[in-house]
């Protein structure tokens, strides 16, 4: 109702004094005729399926699975032995009846002092799995240090410098 309605003195139409006066034109589908899926009775029809596996070297022979399966549920009709999940368990009687095994506690064996000392002289810092240790490495540097020629007669030159070569072919021609 609008304000010149009001000024004009018009009445608002009737309304329905009652919803359920009106008809009720609802209505419910059974689910197989409000399916859109497609035939289903085909969808509900039960197939049988049936699996067949090759045997292992621990279980020859072949293994065999056969389900009946539906839309609504599915069924284990023969399964082999030796399918897994599918063979008979060897069941272990456990004597203790879950009491935990004591643990055996270890503990380190006290150090001398002469081995302390020996440990602390710096084998770990180089010669580590080196037979001889450290000693044995001090040495091997040593004698490589001594057999390798020294070389006094090489001036230090410039970059790029070729007096060297030079030098060589001065020895090799001579």
């Amino acid at each position: 109702m609008g304000l010149f309605d009001r000024l004009r003195g018009a009445k608002p139409a009737a309304k329905p004094a009652d919803a359920a006066a009106k008809a009720d034109n609802t209505f419910f589908l059974d689910a197989d005729a409000s399916s859109t899926m497609g035939d289903v009775n085909l969808m509900r029809r039960s197939n049988t399926i049936r699996h067949t596996f090759p045997g292992t070297a621990d279980n020859p022979g072949t293994k065999e699975m056969v389900q009946e399966v539906s839309s609504t549920q599915a069924k284990l009709e023969k399964a082999s032995d030796g399918l897994p999940g599918m063979g008979a368990k060897d069941e272990s009687i456990s004597l203790t009846g879950g009491v935990p095994k004591p643990v055996k506690k270890t503990f380190a064996k006290q150090m001398s002092e002469a081995e302390l000392s020996q440990r602390l002289k710096g084998t770990a810092v180089s010669g580590v799995n080196v037979p001889g240790g450290p000693a044995a490495v001090k040495k091997e540097k040593e004698e490589a240090a001594a057999s390798q020629p020294q070389i006094t007669s090489q001036q230090p030159s410039k970059p790029g410098s070729t007096d060297a070569f030079k030098s060589m072919v001065r020895d090799l021609t001579s």
